[in-house]
C-alpha cells in the first residue's frame, strides 16, 4: 500500500503522526463524530440518577469534553498547519510564475518590469530560502 503524500509541494511521505492526525481530522469533521458526541451526552445525562452529586456529575462531563477537545484540537492544528503551507506554496508558485511571465514581456511591455519588482518586493520572491522558486531581477 503506498503511503500518502505530503501537501502538494512537499514531494515526501507523512509521518505516521501527521497521518493518523490527517485521518482524526477526516473522521472529525464528519456527521458521525458529532453523532457520538451528541451520544456521549445523551448518555451522561441520565447518569445524575447513579453518581452520589452533582458535582461528580458534571465533574464526569467536565473531564472527558475536556480531554477530548485538546487533543483534538492539537490534532487538528497539525492538520491545519500543513493545509496553510501548501496553500502557501500554491500561492508563491503562482506568484512566481506571474513574475516570470512579466520577465519575459517586460522587453515589450516596458511598464511590466515596474510592476514585476513591485510583485516581487510584496511577496519577497527574491528573499524567500530553500524554495527552489527564487526569482531575480535579471529576468
Amino acid at each position: 500500500m503506498d503511503r500518502p503524500k505530503r501537501q502538494p509541494g512537499d514531494g515526501g511521505t507523512l509521518s505516521l503522526f501527521d497521518r493518523f492526525a490527517t485521518a482524526t481530522s477526516d473522521w472529525a469533521s464528519r456527521a458521525g463524530f458529532f453523532v457520538f458526541c451528541v451520544g456521549l451526552v445523551v448518555v451522561w445525562v441520565p447518569s445524575i440518577l447513579v453518581l452520589p452529586s452533582v458535582d461528580t456529575w458534571q465533574l464526569v462531563i467536565n473531564t472527558a469534553t475536556t480531554i477530548i477537545t485538546f487533543l483534538l484540537v492539537a490534532l487538528l492544528q497539525n492538520t491545519q498547519r500543513r493545509s496553510d503551507a501548501a496553500v502557501q506554496d500554491k500561492l508563491n508558485a503562482i506568484a512566481g510564475a506571474l513574475a516570470a511571465f512579466m520577465g519575459e514581456l517586460s522587453a515589450e511591455y516596458p511598464e511590466l518590469d515596474r510592476h514585476r519588482s513591485e510583485l516581487a518586493d510584496s511577496v519577497g520572491l527574491e528573499k524567500r530560502e530553500g524554495s527552489g522558486r527564487r526569482t531575480n531581477s535579471d529576468g
